[in-house]
Formats: structure tokens, sequence, C-alpha cells
């Protein structure tokens, strides 16, 4: 006889599941007392909300991340393209430069901060290596083929945080909602025994509904 398989009880990111309760009553009563069972499922959505604005803040992070990463990769590529190259063999790229037929030179500027650029003269048929930022204002020199390899890493991964930050954030809201749906529904149980116990004399009628 096949047997269900079992709910994960996190998501490949280590970030806790929440099951969905099939049965209120038999949950409830497992618990005992269901004003600390609705004050676990408030501390449980707040830990959830927390999660969900620390990842949403590193996705958004890697957005704005990616399309400089992409440009700088591109640029690499172009500058391998055009080493030993003419400018007839160029095919259209988006760095709008003065390619040198003869020479290989091109001009070009580049950021020095975000709205100061400096003029460049580059000699593509010579260059043999580009230097990279690698972060807290390290500078090292690669070879071109080096420096596409790295460049194209570096994209590659992410992309691939990124798709996991998403992933996390649907996971977190599906969390979220079976726990704001569960809440509801042990809140509602607990109304309707109090009524029932009202009814039947073995409560006094103290409390609003």
């Amino acid at each position: 006889m096949a047997t269900k398989p079992e709910e994960p009880k996190s998501n490949p990111r280590g970030i806790p599941t929440f099951p969905f309760l099939p049965n209120v009553t038999d949950y409830v009563k497992s618990q005992q007392e269901v004003e600390g069972t609705l004050q676990r499922f408030q501390e449980m959505i707040s830990k959830y909300q927390f999660m969900s604005q620390n990842v949403e803040r590193r996705a958004a992070g890697l957005r704005e991340k990616l399309p400089e990463m992409r440009k700088s990769l591109e640029t690499v590529k172009f500058l391998r393209m055009q080493k030993g190259m003419s400018a007839n063999d160029t095919d259209g790229d988006e760095l709008e430069d003065d390619l040198d037929d003869k020479s290989g030179i091109i001009e070009t500027t580049f950021p020095l901060q975000d709205t100061l650029y400096a003029h460049a003269t580059v000699d593509t048929k010579n260059l043999e290596e580009v230097y990279l930022w690698l972060g807290a204002n390290v500078m090292v020199a690669y070879p071109l083929d080096e420096a596409e390899k790295l460049l194209q890493e570096k994209l590659d991964k992410a992309k691939e945080s990124l798709k996991a930050a998403e992933e996390d954030l649907e996971f977190v809201r599906v969390q979220t909602t079976t726990l704001e749906v569960a809440t509801a529904r042990v809140h509602n149980w607990d109304v309707g025994e109090k009524r029932k116990l009202r009814e039947q004399g073995k409560l006094e009628d103290k409390e609003n509904d």
C-alpha cells in the first residue's frame, strides 16, 4: 500500500513550513489552551514577516546589481571581440564608441562617480588584461579570458540567488496566509465553543463574541 509522502518541514533555504490544519478541534485540544495557541500563531506570523522583509531587501539589492554586472560582462566580451579585429567585424554593440579601423583604438568614457565621467583611450589590439573591482576597495587585474569567466560566474550566481530569493518570498507569503487562516479558524472555533457553553449554562456571559 502506497503511503502519502511526508510534507517537508522547511524549504531548501531552511525556512520552516507551517502545515495546514485539517481538523481545528483536534489541533486545539492537543494544544490545551486556545489563547496560547493564538499567541504562538501571532509570533510565527511576525517571524515570517521579518523573514520576508530581509529576503525582499536581499532581492532588491540583487536586482540593483544585475544591470551593472551585465554591463561589465558585455564590456569585457566587447573588448575580447575587438582585440585584433577591425571595426568591420563588430556586430552593433551598445557602447557607442569610436573605433579606429586601422589602429584598433577606442575613444570612450568611463564613470568615476554617479555623474562624473573621464575620457579614456583603449588599444584593443594590444589589450591583454582588465581591472575588476572585487569589493572592499580591492581592484585586481585579470586576463580577458579569466575576467569574462569570472564575471559570467558572478552573474550566474547572482541570477540564481535572485531566483531563490523570489521563491523564498512566495514561500513565506504562502506560510503567512496559511497561518492567518489557521488563526481565524481557531478564533472562530473558540467563539463557537464558548457560545455552546453559555447556552448550556456552563459559562458566564462576560465576553463579547
